[in-house]
Parts: structure tokens; C-alpha cells; sequence
């Protein structure tokens, strides 16, 4: 569980070293530009804050597992702090990525066919090692780091009623709504082939989703955090569910229309309102996050167009 006072915290730890992202207003809608921050995702903000949060590290370094943008940007944050980050990767995930992680200067371990298999080896990496582990989205400091973005869009935009969010492992979700809690409310919007907080909220517990889909490079974990499930109980958060279609059509509309590339993932929060599957009441003030840029942008100009097949969650 995180409180708006641990998203506070970690404002103040990792202040100068993310990007304070710009927003727009049309249409009646806010955009955050997040896909703008380091390493082209959000999740900047929890690497660095579980990094500084952790004080002194041994000579192991921080360790992850993720060949998606949970491992970029925990490379990212040990490179600025010149320690050792190792990644554990799955066979499937994305080759550019890979390289990404080699540019920053990652040594990077393959482990097995599957997320869970990258995982397995990144916890035992770290207990036989003493390298910190770094979660994807189911740590306190991660989720409080994230959460950051929360703030920042309390300043920027003024009387915020509702901020649509992506959600995947729900790390993002759980740090967003306790930064704003009783200031703005929160919801998350799912791929409808990868539902992890609607199923989450309609069991009254997390459990295991099937996984497919445009946009499970970045939104594919198969079960919501339980930090994440904690908060948007707490908070109220809801859930609103869209369609790849939707998803591909939100992305070639923000590239035509205002020339923001970014991967399905950080479009999917768009993709509820322009597809209607969330419509703004009367004068509702809406904020809708765009967190990630990591795609190829050979596909973002048909709505048909997908990412390569090969996929790797988080």
C-alpha cells in the first residue's frame, strides 16, 4: 500500500532527474506527454526513485527483469549512478529493444520462453548476488515513483476531475491514484484482451488473465500487482476495457493529427475516448496519459498496422 505522502517523497528524490512532461488541452481533453520522458516511458520515475530510495548498493548492482521498458529505464537510472544493471530477458523479447539495453550499457541474460522464467532468474540473480531487485510495477518505491506524473499533472492543469491511465501490472494505476486521491479519480483502461484490473475488481482479489493482443509488449502482464489492487480499491478506481481496434486507430490518430508517436500501450488510455468506450460528462475535466513511445513508426500510419509478433510483457 502507498500513500500520497510516499508519491510526495519520491517527488523529492528523483527531482532533476526526469523530465517534467508537457501537457496540452484540445478537444476538451488534457494530454500528458509522458512518452516524451527518458527512455521513452514512465517508468523513469519508479527506477530512479527505488534506486535512491535504497541508499547503498553492493557491487551487484540492480538487477531486473524485462525486455520492455521496465528494464530500459532501470539501465537508464543505474547508468546516471554508474553501478552495474544486469537484465534477465525471455527468448521472445523484442530484438530492439535488446539492443536498447545493450546501449545503455545492461548486461543482459536470456532466461527461457516467458516473462515468469526472466523473473525466476532475476529474484535469484539478486539473492545470491545482493543486487537490488528492481520490480516491473509491484513495489512500494516503484509504484510512488510512478505516481509522480500524478502531481505534476495536479500543477499543471487546473480542477482535474478524471485521469484515464493504462494499465498492464497496474504499477502506474496504484501511483497515479494515490497521488491525486481526493483530488481527481482515476481509470484505468485495458486492452479487453488483457484485462488484469477489471477481472482484479470483479474477483475482489488479482488473479491470472490470458495474455494477447496489440499492445502486451508493454501491457502484458498476466495478473495485477497487488499494490495496484490495494489502491484502486481503496481510491475507487475504475475500469474501462477497449478494443485493439481502438487502440490502433488511437495511435494513427495521434500521429496524424498532432504528430506524437507512441507504442499501442500509450495509447490505450486515448482509445477509450475516442472510441467512446469513456465518455466525459458535461464540463468534465479529463487528463488522458500517453506513456510510452517505444514502437516502430513504420505502423503508425494505418490503423491495421502492428507491432512486430514477438512480445515481451513489461
Amino acid at each position: 500500500m502507498i500513500s500520497t505522502s510516499d508519491v510526495e517523497q519520491a517527488a523529492t528524490r528523483i527531482r532533476g532527474r526526469v523530465r517534467r512532461t508537457p501537457v496540452f488541452a484540445d478537444d476538451g481533453v488534457w494530454f500528458k506527454l509522458e512518452q516524451l520522458q527518458h527512455t521513452g516511458s514512465f517508468k523513469a520515475r519508479g527506477a530512479f526513485n527505488r534506486i535512491i530510495a535504497a541508499g547503498a548498493l553492493s557491487a551487484a548492482g540492480v538487477v531486473a527483469a524485462s525486455g520492455g521498458n521496465a528494464g530500459l529505464a532501470v539501465a537508464y537510472a543505474a547508468r546516471e549512478f554508474a553501478v552495474p544493471a544486469r537484465v534477465f530477458v525471455p527468448a521472445t523479447a523484442p530484438a530492439v529493444k535488446v539492443a536498447k539495453l545493450h546501449a545503455l550499457g545492461a548486461a543482459v541474460e536470456l532466461a527461457g520462453d516467458k516473462y515468469q522464467d526472466a523473473y525466476d532468474a532475476a529474484v535469484k540473480h539478486a539473492a545470491d548476488s545482493g543486487a537490488l531487485f528492481c520490480h516491473a510495477y509491484d513495489q512500494p518505491e516503484i509504484c510512488a515513483g510512478q505516481g509522480t506524473v500524478g502531481l505534476e499533472l495536479l500543477e499543471q492543469v487546473d480542477a482535474l476531475d478524471t485521469i484515464l491511465v493504462a494499465v498492464g501490472g497496474g504499477g502506474l494505476l496504484a501511483g497515479i491514484a494515490a497521488a491525486v486521491e481526493g483530488r481527481a479519480r482515476v481509470i484505468g483502461v485495458e486492452p479487453r484482451t488483457i484485462p488484469t484490473l477489471h477481472a482484479a475488481l470483479d474477483a475482489g482479489e488479482p488473479v491470472r488473465v490470458e495474455v494477447s493482443g496489440l499492445a502486451t509488449d508493454s501491457l502484458g502482464a498476466s495478473r495485477l500487482g497487488d499494490i495496484a489492487f490495494a489502491v484502486a480499491t481503496r481510491t475507487g478506481a475504475g475500469s474501462v476495457l477497449v478494443e485493439d481496434a481502438a487502440i490502433a486507430e488511437a495511435r494513427t490518430t495521434l500521429w496524424d493529427r498532432y504528430r506524437l508517436a507512441v507504442e499501442p500501450g500509450g495509447a490505450t488510455a486515448f482509445a477509450a475516448v475516442l472510441s467512446g468506450a469513456y465518455t466525459p460528462a458535461p464540463g468534465e475535466r479529463v487528463a488522458v496519459l500517453l506513456c510510452g513511445a517505444n514502437t516502430d513508426p513504420a505502423t503508425l500510419t494505418s490503423p491495421s498496422a502492428a507491432p512486430p509478433a514477438a512480445r515481451t510483457p513489461r
